[in-house]
């Protein structure tokens, strides 16, 4: 809990947005890769890594949400 404590709320957010959507153009690439999971296309190692790159900022986020709500 050390962890999501010392990762400030602005600097959350802003790695959600910026890595967690980048690239942008023309979708964004945790989009992609949430489609391909879906569909059963998500096999390589290379896309599953991928995927975790840009899920892992969402899940910080998720997680200082969550500790937020059971600390109220």
């Amino acid at each position: 809990m050390a962890f999501l404590d010392s990762v400030s709320w602005p600097m959350a957010i802003l790695l959600a947005l910026t890595l967690g959507l980048a690239p942008f153009v023309p979708e964004p690439h945790l989009f992609e890769k949430l489609r391909m999971l879906v569909h059963g296309q998500l096999v390589r190692p290379m896309d599953i890594f991928d995927l975790f790159l840009h899920l892992s900022p969402w899940l910080v986020l998720i997680a200082k949400l969550a500790r937020l709500a059971v600390q109220r």
